[in-house]
């Protein structure tokens, strides 16, 4: 039994590192435009200060995180887990590729064509979680409505600076 604790616990603390990962490494392409490209962009009434996305996506990383830890405990056997675990991947990686395309590229058109293809893809890792946990499928709603708000950030900001 006690095995088995630390089995979990390594999981989880590999779940979650995983997820911070992915947004360590969108990070690289976020941080230095910040402060240059991004602050000379006109932005929407309702876009958030910048000191506001380093808290809320460390958050939703950590909740990702214990999400995919959720799924991942069921066990990999199982096909269902498999294909969940495949889609959430899939969907971290456009995650990272969400900031290369917006901030790395400096293409808030390209970043708003990606970010609705992550969000469909957030939405494919909700169902197929939801087969499977659906407290790993509720952790993701802060996510998927996150990612709505920012695809509508990203869609003013092409409007106001095409």
């Amino acid at each position: 039994m006690v095995n088995m604790k630390y089995l979990d616990t390594k999981k989880l603390i590999i779940s979650i590192f995983i997820c911070l990962f992915a947004g360590f490494i969108g990070s690289f392409f976020t941080t230095p435009a910040i402060p240059t490209w991004y602050a000379a962009l006109q932005k929407p009434s309702f876009a958030p200060p910048n000191w506001v996305f380093f808290p809320v996506w460390t958050a939703l990383f950590i909740m990702m995180g214990i999400s995919l830890f959720l799924v991942w405990q069921k066990g990999c056997e199982d096909k269902k887990v498999k294909t969940a675990i495949i889609i959430f991947a899939g969907q971290l990686v456009l995650n990272a590729l969400w900031s290369f395309a917006f901030f790395g590229l400096r293409s808030p058109l390209l970043g708003l064509v990606e970010i609705v293809i992550l969000w469909v893809a957030i939405l494919a890792t909700i169902m197929s979680f939801m087969k499977i946990s659906r407290t790993a499928a509720y952790l993701l709603i802060p996510y998927i409505l996150w990612v709505s708000f920012a695809a509508m950030v990203n869609f003013s900001i092409w409007r106001l600076n095409s």
